[in-house]
């Protein structure tokens, strides 16, 4: 939207003033010319709701420059409170998993403490289960 609004602005600007540099003439009807080739025959009347229809091309140009410029900008300011999102998501994850391990380690050695306190049998191997960290979104 950003590139069509410049692309009018500067489309029309460039007509207006070509318009002008070769209407220089006056009187009560004018003649119209662009690079040799006569566009009609206008009166004051004419040229002032052309002049206006003009100006108001003029305008939404730069109500689309200006509204492609917003559009972007929010796109943007949207992108970075993601990312800042997935990173303390993240942050958050990898700190629960951490705690996680930091619990499974204290339970097997309180596990193979107390077989050893028991009389437990030796040759029994204490397993302990392997946990995957946990997806960000609780799945």
């Amino acid at each position: 939207m950003l590139l069509l609004g410049l692309l009018l602005l500067c489309a029309t600007g460039a007509f207006t003033g070509l318009l002008i540099a070769y209407n220089t003439g006056g009187g009560p009807d004018y003649t119209v010319t662009m690079f040799g080739n006569t566009l009609g025959t206008f009166n004051s009347l004419e040229i002032f709701i052309a002049g206006l229809a003009l100006a108001l091309i003029f305008c939404f140009s730069l109500f689309l420059m200006f509204g492609g410029a917003a559009m972007a900008r929010r796109r943007r300011v949207a992108r970075r409170a993601e990312r800042r999102e997935a990173r303390a998501a993240m942050a958050d994850r990898d700190a629960m998993a951490a705690r996680l391990e930091e619990h499974e380690g204290a339970a097997a050695e309180t596990d193979a403490t107390s077989a050893d306190l028991a009389g437990g049998d030796t040759t029994a191997t204490t397993t302990t289960r392997r946990h995957h960290r946990p997806h960000v979104f609780g799945h």
